[in-house]
């Protein structure tokens, strides 16, 4: 996150699913959301101040999520912490009280095809969003797992995460897409 997180959305009303979206939780209630996102503490101070309610962050930008149940969630998450690349896969992960864990990832990388027709599993991408902890929902309050700063505010690289999130859900039986050869694995990328 290079030293700050996302730009946030501002406190807005959310609501609980917009027409068509395949998303379920909350919603932006402005329709130009990415336009109106700001980071300006004055101005997100005054929106809470008029309309205290819920915070998003936009994904796509400064980072990606991986979105997995949570039986799953803690599964990588145990992987994670005792991963042969060690801290670097490690980064901010979020719970929401529904249960879905947010693993949040350096932005770009798809799904590797094993995961892209696993319904266990939704990538938020570029014109997608989370509620960032302590947004309360009906159902309860969303709350880090991983705070930002406990992951020393760095973002794993995705295809670590979704390599530990494969291995999991092989263990837990579930039936993924056929391997790629050996040669076409996408590996974590250097340099970021």
């Amino acid at each position: 996150m290079g030293g700050h997180p996302g730009r946030l959305s501002g406190p807005q009303p959310l609501r609980l699913r917009a027409a068509g979206c395949p998303t379920v939780g909350c919603h932006p209630a402005l329709e130009n959301w990415e336009l109106a996102a700001s980071a300006d503490p004055a101005r997100v101070a005054t929106w809470w101040r008029n309309r205290p309610h819920g915070v998003l962050l936009p994904t796509g930008r400064s980072f990606d999520v991986l979105e997995v149940p949570a039986h799953l969630g803690r599964q990588v998450l145990d992987a994670v912490q005792t991963h042969p690349a060690g801290t670097g896969v490690r980064g901010p992960v979020l719970v929401t009280p529904t249960g879905r864990w947010m693993f949040l990832v350096r932005p770009g990388d798809p799904l590797r095809p094993e995961l892209e027709h696993c319904f266990h599993v939704v990538r938020h991408g570029p014109g997608s969003w989370i509620p960032a902890p302590p947004t309360r929902l009906p159902e309860g309050t969303v709350r880090w797992a991983v705070a930002p700063e406990q992951a020393r505010w760095q973002l794993p690289d995705s295809y670590l995460v979704q390599n530990t999130l494969i291995g999991a859900l092989r263990a837990a039986g579930v039936t993924l897409a056929p391997d790629l050869l050996p040669g076409h694995l996408p590996l974590p990328r250097r340099g970021r």
